[in-house]
């Protein structure tokens, strides 16, 4: 939209509330003559319809603005003003519901429907409409008016409001509630946590701040950090059924399965409608092997809730599981439902693709996963020329040069052992094999690289210069020490008491310099797969987060090319540093691979390693249950069922990768 017509629009909205409608119409008219695609005038001539009473006109119009827009909730909350005008109190109630869902800051919305509901006498929902409306309406105009603009997705208008609001008001909590939550949303995580650090500091008894600030830790995988507030939020309200499971989410992520279990049973013992706990509980039981028990609770999820895509899709990612022909009908019909949400279809469409797949209609999965990876990167700002700026930022700084000057001074310790490479590229079944032996503990993918990288490189916007890597050439060997000797204490949360462990974070590649650094003691495998197998693989698997590369066959062709030549570079700077392992020769000779394995990280062959899906412990990936089964060749060639519908990867993958990709 111009910024002509959005002023426009504004204007309209203006004249409305000094009562012009006339005025106030025949502008918007005239914008939707203009532009009959535009939603914002489009919701504008709706307005001054409705104040008319031309509620045929005005419908007819929401309706042309929900399909251009299935989550705007303002043209909800006009149908719903429309219909309790007309006295139609069921479908008001209908439309102010479906209005709250796509943004919860409609106080018109919330006190409507509070009426409403108290005078059918469900009490329960009025009266969180009530208490919601009341909690709203207490704020200032200003802060209003971000929690709407953030609601339908206008982020910059709405930080350019919010941090107006702030510069008068330094210190008013919720106003950084919601600063952070845009930084959240736009992805500037480390200024989220800045901020709601701050606001917990100036209203420690504010537990809504300290949940906001729970919530960031984890999102920037601080998971130690995290359940401490989880702690204190529930010694405050150890009553407060959504700080118990804020509490057993933060478990989960340091590996107390069996006290999240346990607080997950009981909340489930008192609520039978929450999807999301169902959810949650079903991906603990998944993680501990018990996969019978996690396909009961992804059930009772989308029963819960009709539309939840990822109750299926979780379905789909164990990998192993077929869907029922009532399920399958009902994530098409979902799929294509305007009022269910571009997230939740993303879910269906991957976890259909799946269905179709595993039914030999290649096509038909093509498709979806097509469709379902065009909804994610729809909803990301993912730039693979910024990403290629990256990994050549790490082949500047780290040269041969930088590791003679500084080899040696990180910290001595032998014990991580680092699986890095491209997602869906074998990593977790070496880790399972790995992890099968009597001195290696697998844990998980750790993120605690990845964030010292982050925090080396500043407080920064997702397109700004960071100080990483660059960085490296000026830490002193005290710094480097310190560093290593920080990640060996921060990740003994996650370990027992074998003398190794490891790392599994695939995108731990782009910071092998850093690790070598800090670490240099420690073993690097390299996990290795066709770049089609491996490239598809990632195609058709949505993530819970991050991989965001992944989500087209150009994106992620050109991901795996600027892996390959970085992994080159390193392979130069580090001689012997790295062990490369190739997924289709592990499939193909085992015990032989594993044996030249165990020989480079200096370890005797145990013949336990080879009955690794045997071996009883948590695995948190996509593949964990193919890795608890015997090795099977039978996905090494999958990708060629799509082979016709996979030239844009070809070309980004370019002709040299694909003739040697065994030896590069």
């Amino acid at each position: 939209m111009s910024e002509a017509i959005m002023v426009s629009v504004d204007d309209i909205m203006q004249l409305v509330q000094s009562r012009e409608i006339t005025k106030a119409k025949e502008i918007a008219e005239d914008l939707v003559k203009k532009d009959p695609e535009n939603s914002d005038a489009l919701y504008a001539l709706a307005v001054t319809q409705r104040i008319n009473e031309n509620f045929d006109l005005s419908l007819e119009n929401l309706e042309k603005i929900i399909k251009i827009r299935p989550d705007f909730g303002r043209a909800y909350q006009e149908k719903g003003n429309i219909y309790f005008h007309l006295g139609e109190n069921d479908k008001a109630i209908i439309e102010y519901r479906k209005a709250l869902i796509h943004n919860n800051s409609l106080i018109t919305s919330l006190r409507t429907l509070a009426g409403l509901l108290g005078k059918r006498g469900d009490l329960i929902e009025a009266n969180s409409a009530l208490e919601s409306y009341k909690r709203l309406s207490k704020l200032p105009s200003e802060l209003l008016t971000v929690r709407n603009m953030m609601a339908e997705k206008r982020y910059l208008k709405a930080e350019n409001v919010c941090r107006s609001f702030m510069i008068d008001n330094p210190t008013h909590v919720e106003g950084m509630r919601l600063l952070a939550d845009l930084g959240v949303k736009t992805n500037v995580l480390d200024d989220a946590e800045f901020i709601l650090e701050s606001a917990v500091e100036f209203e420690p008894e504010n537990n809504l701040a300290r949940f906001d600030y729970m919530n960031v830790l984890y999102r920037r995988q601080k998971y130690r950090e995290a359940l401490n507030q989880a702690t204190l939020l529930l010694r405050s309200e150890p009553n407060n059924l959504d700080y118990k499971i804020g509490f057993a989410n933060q478990s989960v992520a340091v590996g107390d399965y069996d006290q999240a279990l346990l607080i997950y049973e009981e909340a489930l013992s008192k609520v039978k409608n929450r999807s999301d706990l169902f959810l949650v509980y079903g991906h603990a039981l998944k993680t501990i092997g018990k996969t019978d028990d996690a396909i009961i609770s992804y059930r009772n999820s989308y029963a819960a809730r009709n539309n939840f895509g990822d109750a299926y899709w979780s379905l789909a990612n164990l990998k192993t599981y077929k869907f029922l022909d009532t399920e399958v009908n009902s994530m098409k019909n979902y799929m294509d439902d305007p009022n269910t949400s571009v997230d939740d279809q993303a879910h269906f469409c991957f976890a259909l693709g799946k269905h179709y797949e595993d039914n030999s209609l290649y096509e038909d999965a093509f498709n979806c996963f097509k469709r379902g990876n065009d909804l994610r990167k729809s909803q990301l700002d993912y730039t693979p020329a910024l990403m290629s700026q990256r990994f050549e930022a790490q082949k500047t700084v780290c040269d041969k040069k930088l590791f003679h000057s500084k080899g040696g001074m990180g910290s001595t310790a032998k014990d991580p052992i680092f699986i890095v490479g491209l997602p869906r590229a074998g990593s977790t079944l070496i880790e399972q094999i790995l992890a099968s032996h009597s001195k290696i503990e697998g844990t998980y993918e750790l993120p605690n690289i990845a964030a010292l990288a982050y925090e080396l490189g500043g407080r920064r916007k997702k397109n700004e210069e960071p100080k990483y890597p660059a960085c490296l050439g000026k830490l002193s060997s005290d710094q480097l020490k310190r560093f290593g000797e920080s990640y060996i204490s921060d990740t003994k949360v996650h370990r027992k008491s074998l003398p190794y462990f490891i790392d599994k974070m695939p995108n731990n590649f782009r910071h092998i310099g850093l690790i070598s650094l800090i670490l240099p003691n420690a073993k690097i495998i390299d996990a290795r797969r066709n770049p089609m197998a491996c490239c598809f693989s990632g195609f058709k698997q949505l993530f819970a987060s991050g991989q965001e590369f992944t989500y087209g066959l150009n994106e992620i062709g050109t991901y795996y090319k600027d892996y390959i030549n970085l992994m080159s570079h390193w392979n130069k700077v580090l001689p012997d540093k790295i062990y490369k392992v190739q997924y289709e020769d592990v499939v193909s000779n085992t015990e032989a691979e594993v044996r030249k394995l165990f020989k480079f990280l200096e370890l005797p062959f145990e013949k336990e390693c080879l009955d690794f899906y045997k071996t009883k412990r948590s695995v948190r990936t996509a593949s964990s249950e193919q890795v608890r089964q015997p090795i099977y060749s039978s996905g090494v060639d999958q990708w060629r069922n799509y082979e016709n519908f996979l030239r844009p990867l070809e070309v980004a993958l370019g002709k040299n990768i694909l003739k040697n990709y065994g030896s590069l």
